[in-house]
């Protein structure tokens, strides 16, 4: 696997950071391969219950690598072929079973927004700024930005972000529910070290808990489009009841029954 992911597991624990701090972490084909492997890697080993995805350097994310793509692409078919491999890593974090934290500080831009859109809780410095900006240079929306970004701001916020050179502010992403939480430091690297520790927290949380309800609860979320309302619901019943039949489950569950009664003495 190439360093422009370093990948690690601790204790249930995976941790994916994207490392071209140089070109602020934009996807070229090295780090679209790597990204692809290390994502397949992390959502199909048996002891990963949770996942941050991070990035080294000012940002979290630029997009695609657009120097790369005038020095070396002639037309278009490279880049809808690098566009699918990225779109792999994608597909095995929005599809997996485990949640997933992003510790996005700095700038996110491009298909950047699209790759914060797949983790399922966002942490943000204050500091930090999301957009889309692909009009910018006469390109449209990739790596999930147009499959996403509407069910995550509605509609027409999503056409104010994509028509426009905007990019927002932490706390208006945190006002249209881009993001979870904003964590502020001293300065641009203390704000950045902040934010991963603030998304490790998150992941230790889902860990120390009942990790794999919170995953089934991510997938079902996340794959609900793809059911009608009664397909839905009936998934519903199957988990909840798939859920209980656990040892974790039912532990916690007669646990809770028991603290019930005590305090409804």
């Amino acid at each position: 696997m190439s360093d422009t992911v370093q990948f690690s597991v601790d204790e249930g624990l995976a941790r994916l950071t994207l490392n071209r701090p140089t070109r602020l972490n934009a996807f070229g084909s090295d780090l679209a391969h790597a990204w692809r492997d290390a994502t397949a890697e992390a959502t199909s080993r048996d002891d990963v219950r949770a996942i941050i995805l991070d990035a080294t350097g000012p940002a979290f994310c630029a997009g695609g690598d657009v120097i790369e793509m005038a020095s070396t692409m002639g037309d278009g078919s490279p880049l809808t072929e690098l566009a699918g491999v990225i779109n792999e890593g994608i597909r095995s974090l929005t599809e997996s079973a485990i949640p997933v934290v992003a510790a996005a500080h700095g700038t996110t831009a491009g298909g950047g927004l699209g790759i914060l859109l797949s983790t399922d809780y966002a942490v943000v410095g204050s500091r930090s700024k999301i957009g889309s900006l692909y009009a910018n240079i006469g390109l449209t929306p990739d790596l999930s930005v147009s499959a996403q970004l509407a069910d995550a701001v509605g509609s027409r916020r999503a056409l104010q972000l994509v028509l426009q050179d905007r990019l927002l502010s932490a706390e208006e992403a945190l006002e249209w529910g881009l993001v979870a939480e904003i964590v502020m430091g001293a300065d641009a690297e203390d704000e950045a070290s902040r934010v991963r520790a603030r998304a490790e927290e998150v992941a230790r949380f889902w860990l120390a808990g009942a990790a794999a309800a919170y995953g089934q609860a991510k997938r079902l979320v996340r794959s609900q489009p793809s059911r009608s309302f009664p397909e839905q619901l009936a998934e519903e019943a199957r988990s909840i009841g798939a859920a209980f039949g656990t040892p974790d489950a039912r532990a916690r569950v007669a646990a809770f029954a028991a603290a019930s009664a005590k305090r409804a003495r």
